[in-house]
């Protein structure tokens, strides 16, 4: 017996068994924002603490989470409703329970802001969670002075290995795992080990799809995602590879865009956490723009 998604103001934890109901409805979000998927929901249902609920029988969702524990900080609990804003009185009781309202589309906030206003909804930008999008044409074909050194990058690769890409399936997860272990080695640190091992054991009960890539014969990297927006833009959530093969993100990212479906406009490459050096990595492919996402607070009456 699948387990049903509860109605407000009850929750529950986050199941596979919400893959059905979930994933066709957030796939059709205007937005795109990254998190807003299944698969990112689900992978990370640990970790944030999620529990899901939903306004009447056949209403759109609610998210409750909470922000990882950071030393003896009692953790802030948040909310999302990534399908629409809620009405006045069950945004008072989410506010009751809860310390703020977390991603919240920049469509809510074009559409309800007179709103927001009236019901003392504070918000801001949160520029370290935007998501970076990019033309997947531009990332195709990597024309231009601007994408100069991407190129070089891709032209070292292919002028120092043989090369390969394989659409993602099952057969190819005990391959992908080695480039994952490797890649954590390389690392020297956890980063999203854990998620993105979780996400290859899965694999079969996910909607990510993605490409395995070859050097020399050998597994060398690969990348994994989803469809956002209507099928406008395609979320890119692991992109992982082995160093010592010198350009092969840079290929990894060339080759994936030729090989995506010319109908998505866009690539997400989601955001960079307020982590400088990877603000930097994302800035050197020229975003055409950002998915904006807000947080929301209610102003306390003195």
């Amino acid at each position: 017996m699948k387990t049903t998604i509860p109605c407000y103001p009850d929750f529950a934890p986050m199941s596979c068994d919400f893959k059905d109901i979930l994933h066709p409805r957030l796939s059709l979000t205007a937005d795109g924002i990254s998190e807003f998927s299944f698969s990112g929901l689900y992978l990370f249902r640990n970790r944030y603490d999620y529990k899901l609920s939903r306004k009447g029988q056949n209403g759109n969702f609610i998210i409750s989470g909470k922000d990882p524990v950071k030393d003896t900080e009692k953790p802030k609990k948040f909310f999302m409703t990534p399908c629409d804003m809620p009405d006045e009185k069950i945004l008072e009781s989410l506010f009751n329970t809860h310390d703020y309202w977390k991603n919240i589309p920049e469509t809510v906030i074009e559409n309800s802001q007179a709103r927001l206003e009236k019901f003392g909804i504070t918000v801001s930008e949160d520029r370290d969670n935007f998501d970076y999008l990019y033309f997947r044409k531009d990332l195709a074909e990597l024309a231009g002075k601007k994408f100069h050194k991407k190129k070089n990058h891709v032209n070292h690769f292919l002028n120092s290995f043989t090369h390969e890409l394989q659409p993602f399936s099952s057969g190819l997860i005990e391959q992908a795992m080695e480039i994952l272990e490797q890649w954590k080695l390389e690392k020297g640190k956890e980063g999203d080990y854990q998620v993105a091992r979780e996400a290859l054991e899965k694999f079969d009960s996910l909607a990510l799809k993605g490409y395995m890539f070859f050097a020399d014969g050998k597994p060398a990297g690969y990348c994994l995602g989803e469809s956002l927006a209507k099928g406008k833009m395609f979320a890119m959530h692991f992109e992982k590879a082995i160093d010592r093969y010198k350009g092969i993100y840079q290929f990894m990212i060339h080759s994936f865009a030729k090989n995506l479906p010319r109908f998505f406009t866009y690539i997400n490459r989601e955001q960079d956490l307020g982590d400088k050096g990877l603000r930097q990595s994302k800035m050197t492919y020229r975003p055409c723009s950002f998915v904006k996402k807000y947080t929301g607070v209610k102003r306390k009456i003195l």
